[in-house]
């Protein structure tokens, strides 16, 4: 789920952040979702704005870092401007739902971290959700409180185009895996890549 931030700099707007934490516990940096949906029953422009962060990295022990939130996936640039500022591992933390974006889960996060020389960690959560009230879509579809199910299957892809077995689609689950950073600059090195 989102962590919305309250901006009173900019009028009292709501941003959907990401916050980067170190590993001793010290808040490294935000980052705001650059691109917001507006499709079918994902209408998220009625919560909060599209961020105004760019495409920043952050300089962790563990290699430098970027978080390309949710939809942000859909966007090719997004993908391209981690990687131009120097980013090793891209995580893209999800809340995506079935039909509209399973057929392209494997795809996205795997194909930015060929084109782009670096880890991309697709992480979406699981279960279902279901609403007190009645909401309607954007897409015209009848009333409803149920929002669909959350499909899982998160994973991290490599630069050379491997990528770890996905988590369930049904239980919550922890991915620990060993990125071995070398191989960013070894795959740019392969290709010709600058």
């Amino acid at each position: 789920n989102p962590i919305l931030e309250r901006d009173e700099e900019h009028g009292d707007v709501l941003w959907n952040t990401a916050v980067i934490i170190s590993n001793h516990g010290n808040v490294i940096g935000i980052t705001r979702k650059n691109h917001i949906p507006r499709v079918g029953d994902f209408n998220e422009s009625t919560y909060y704005m599209e961020g105004n962060t760019g495409h920043k990295v952050f300089e962790t022990d563990f290699g430098r870092i970027a978080v390309n939130i949710c939809y942000g996936r859909h966007h090719p640039q997004n993908w391209l401007m981690y990687g131009v500022n120097g980013a090793e591992i891209v995580f893209n933390p999800s809340a995506t739902v079935g039909a509209l974006s399973e057929p392209l889960w494997s795809i996205e996060a795997r194909n930015a971290a060929i084109a782009n020389s670096y880890f991309a960690v697709g992480v979406n959560r699981v279960g279902t959700e279901t609403f007190p009230n009645d909401f309607t879509s954007g897409d015209g579809k009848p009333a409803h409180k149920s929002f669909g199910h959350f499909y899982g299957s998160s994973y991290i892809a490599a630069p050379d185009g491997s990528r770890t077995p996905g988590l369930s689609r049904v239980r919550d689950g922890l991915l620990v895996a060993e990125c071995d950073l070398n191989l960013c600059r070894q795959m740019k090195d392969k290709w010709g890549f600058r």
